[in-house]
This record gives structure tokens, sequence and C-alpha cells, in this order.
């Protein structure tokens, strides 16, 4: 296996988004600091009702998909299209906005963590105008892998290779050919899995740290950041002194330009300024 390793560290910075929801973003904190096909990546942890509270009131998608992770708490989702969907802890909601999709987030909880993640995910230009679709994925109905160290993966897209076993995601089928596994590795543990070598790939921790490499090229990646990988079959992973719990993330570069103005995401300048005016005329959706 060519042992992927880590080619950029892109630390993640809290800001606000929504009614003033704070986050951390770190993928989508610039234009220069995306990964195609990857936007953004936000991630939002509390235990204050004051930093979430507000929630995501209605607001407009176009251009491409959003996955969002709930670890802990209840979000409601809302869209033009008459879908309600309640995103509870463990469960995952998948928004493909297509040529148009205006929808709220609103919080359900007045106390306790809301924490968990927002991952968007560009469409191909052929795709970028299909229509909006949107699918709620329970937590009991993703796949958990018991690895044999005591760790567990959660294989929410995608097809994951454990022990020479395929487990297949809860979402499958996307244009980008995705990936996204949830793995715990207890402390001095190890994981390791097969990558299509042309894909983009970034691992983010969020509890603990970790080192990747080959045994020959280790290096260290602290919670809350986003690593890049270089290109190759494979990834390994090792755990800190007191284990760690990460993203892995992987999908087929689009290679087409992107234009991004908000919340849409098109190819050119003259896509977007359609968009506008669309969303502004009422004719998003």
């Amino acid at each position: 296996m060519s042992t992927r390793s880590l080619q950029q560290i892109i630390q993640s910075i809290p800001t606000s988004d929504g009614g003033g929801v704070k986050l951390r973003r770190s993928l989508g904190q610039s234009q220069a600091l995306r990964l195609d096909p990857f936007l953004m990546l936000d991630e939002f942890s509390s235990m204050n009702p004051d930093d979430y509270i507000a929630g995501f009131p209605d607001h407009p998608h176009r251009g491409f998909e959003t996955v969002t992770y709930m670890l802990d708490g209840h979000m409601l989702h809302r869209d033009h299209l008459g879908n309600q969907g309640h995103l509870k802890s463990g469960g995952v909601q998948w928004m493909s906005a297509g040529r148009g999709i205006i929808h709220s987030e609103m919080p359900q909880q007045d106390s306790g963590r809301l924490r968990g993640f927002q991952l968007w995910v560009n469409l191909p230009a052929s795709k970028k105008m299909k229509s909006a679709a949107y699918r709620d994925i329970q937590a009991e109905d993703i796949p958990v892998v018991d690895l044999p160290d005591g760790g567990q993966v959660k294989v929410i897209a995608g097809h994951a290779e454990i022990d020479g076993k395929i487990t297949t995601g809860a979402i499958q089928g996307l244009s980008t050919e995705l990936l996204f596994l949830d793995v715990r590795i207890r402390a001095g543990g190890q994981f390791t899995h097969p990558l299509v070598t042309s894909h983009n790939a970034f691992v983010y921790p969020y509890e603990g740290r970790c080192e990747l490499g080959s045994m020959l090229e280790i290096r260290p990646l602290e919670s809350q950041s986003v690593g890049v990988l270089t290109l190759g079959d494979g990834v390994e992973i090792h755990a800190g002194r007191e284990g760690v719990a990460f993203l892995l993330l992987a999908a087929k570069p689009l290679r087409e330009p992107v234009v991004q103005h908000g919340p849409f995401v098109m190819n050119t300048q003259e896509e977007i300024e359609q968009a506008i005016a669309d969303y502004k005329n009422g004719q998003l959706v």
C-alpha cells in the first residue's frame, strides 16, 4: 500500500453563521482553503444555548450538496418542498440543493449540548441544475463496524473496507463517490484503510490528536484541524495517548471552475448572477 502522508494542515477558526450560531470552520474559511470537491467543513459544539438557539432560519442554496452529521442534540429541518426532518443524535441529513432549495435548520432544545458537523460538497456542472432532493438517515440506519482493538467505525457514506470485509454506508450514489467515515480508536491503536488513489482526502480529529503516515514519516495532527493528505492508495492513522475520534473523508475531484457567492456555488460569474436574480424573483426553485 502506498501510504498517504500529511500535505497540509488547516487549523479551524471560530466564526458564526445563520442566526449567529457559533462554530469552527476549517475548509472554506477562505476560497483558497478548499479541497476539490469539498467546499466547506463546519464543526459546532456548545453546552450554552446562547451559542446555538438562533439556529439557521430560512436561507437558499444552489449548486452543491450538504451533509449534516449530528453527534449530540436535535435540530428540525424544513424546506420549500414540504420536507420536515428531525436530525437527532447520531443521525445524518443529506440534502442536494441542485437548482435551488430554501430551508431552515432550527434547534429543538433550549439546554444541553448541540454538537455536529456540516459538510458542503460541490456538484459537477452537469448536475448543478437538477431537482433538489432531501433525505434523513437515523442513527440506527448507519452501519457500525467494531475494530479488533476496541475501536469503532461508523460508515456514513461510501464503502468501508475493514479486515477484508466491505461495509456499505448509509449514503450511496453521490456523483463525487464520497467516502465519509467517523472513526474512534483507543489509546495506542491504529486504523488503516484503502483509498482510491486519485481521490482527494482529509482527516479531521475532533476528540484527541492522532499521527498519520508510514513508519518512515509520521506527523502529528491536532484536534479541530483538517489534515489534507497526499495522493496514494491508503491511509494509516495512529491514536495519541488518550485515543482519538476523527472524520475521514475522500471524494473524486471535479476539476471544474468554482465561483461562489454565499450559498450559491456555480461555475461562472454569469451563473451566480442568474442564481441571485432567480432568488430575488422567487424563481430559484
